[in-house]
């Protein structure tokens, strides 16, 4: 399926180039293709490279958590939940603990500690995989898991809105609770459906009412702060439970007379290889997205989805917001951008600017995911894993919009 659909990127970039230049005249377009195509080169590289520090810092905390057996300690918790939805999974195997932080982390917000250990988990999950080349159950539910981003504290939002002059930088906080809500549950949803996983069971009943208690009241304080407040007392929360992380396993690690050092170069030697290893995976994705952008295809879908809508008689204001819709799976650093140029267009608390920035925090970027992590482990098959994230990512923007004509 991602062969079909990385050569139907370069097909339907193409078709849209050569409409541009026969019927508009616009010879110019096909230097804007090859110029894109060296533009995402050299930034599939530049990512990869900036991965590299990022991946060796927290993949060597990682093995000193693991020499330190808070790994399994952290598996053992939630090891009951894990062995419903991922029943492929044994008991006491790693990846629980490497699942669990990764989500963690998401959930917080710490997008640069989320990466490298969903990266370890996915390693875990290859380790158990019996055709190395095709995704296993358990990676599809994982990945979809992370396209979808539960994020409690969308604190870079905050700062965005409050940069471009937002009169309440915070005021999307609710309706980004809902629409990431619901494109995980949508998710989880799909995955379950396709798996056959039985979501009724009364463990994994329990865990996620025990989960919805506590995202409850953490949600209820943080709402309980003034607007002013909230930003900050969300980025403390997030950085000290991070920092307090890394104390705990290095705390760990002294107590057992680990040696720590030795510990975190062994790890941070795997960040290297692995960040290495992404280069070819991202390079493939990236050149095709740079080219549905500069080939203006999503430009023209732009333009349909607002004929459409204005023809059915349905409000259109919505439709400034789309282009980080569309953006959203392709490109994080594109969605954002397109949400930036919204806020400057629009102005920062305008209705479009407003949904843009629901958007942007509602799902993550699937397809960069998608390279990013079943790259690192060399799967190129990846069965329903596409359909199911991007019907996540369907319902984050549907809710999104929704979210933002109830509250704004």
């Amino acid at each position: 399926m991602l062969t079909h659909l990385w050569f139907a990127f370069f097909a339907v970039s193409f078709i849209s180039a050569c409409y541009q230049w026969l019927i508009n005249g616009q010879a110019e377009v096909f230097s804007l293709l090859v110029q894109s195509t060296f533009d995402m080169a050299a930034l599939s590289v530049e990512i990869a490279i900036g991965l590299i520090g990022v991946l060796a810092l927290w993949l060597g905390f990682f093995k000193i958590a693991e020499r330190a057996g808070m790994i399994q300690l952290l598996s053992r918790t939630l090891e009951p939940l894990f062995l419903k939805l991922m029943p492929d999974v044994p008991r006491n195997h790693p990846s629980h603990g490497s699942i669990t932080m990764n989500v963690a982390a998401n959930i917080l917000g710490l997008d640069n500690a989320a990466t490298p250990m969903g990266l370890k988990a996915m390693q875990d999950l290859q380790s158990l995989n019996k055709d190395k080349d095709t995704a296993s159950n358990a990676q599809i539910l994982f990945l979809v898991l992370n396209t979808s981003s539960l994020t409690l504290l969308p604190v870079t939002i905050f700062m965005y809105r409050a940069q471009q002059g937002s009169a309440d930088p915070t005021a999307v906080f609710l309706p980004i609770l809902m629409a990431t809500g619901a494109s995980t549950l949508t998710g989880l949803l799909a995955v379950a459906y396709v798996q056959k996983i039985n979501l009724l069971s009364k463990t994994i009943a329990l865990y996620f009412t025990v989960f919805a208690v506590i995202m409850a009241a953490l949600a209820s304080f943080l709402a309980s702060q003034p607007a002013e407040q909230m930003t900050q007392t969300s980025s403390l929360l997030g950085n000290f439970i991070l920092f307090g992380i890394i104390m705990s396993f290095l705390v760990a690690g002294w107590t057992k007379k680990i040696d720590v050092y030795d510990a975190f170069i062994e790890g941070a030697k795997q960040g290297f290889e692995i960040a290495i290893k992404l280069i070819p995976y991202l390079l493939a994705m990236l050149v095709a997205i740079g080219l549905l952008r500069s080939s203006g295809v999503l430009d023209g879908l732009l333009a349909i989805f607002e004929s459409l809508f204005a023809l059915l008689g349905f409000n259109t204001d919505f439709v400034q917001a789309l282009p980080t819709a569309f953006m959203k799976p392709l490109s994080g650093s594109g969605a954002r951008a397109m949400m930036l140029e919204t806020m400057n267009n629009f102005g920062v608390d305008s209705f479009a600017a407003t949904l843009s920035a629901i958007m942007q925090g509602s799902t993550e970027t699937t397809f960069y995911v998608l390279a990013v992590y079943f790259g690192s482990v060399g799967i190129k098959r990846v069965r329903h894993a596409i359909s199911c994230a991007l019907l996540a990512d369907l319902a984050g923007i549907s809710t999104a919009i929704f979210a933002a004509y109830l509250f704004f």
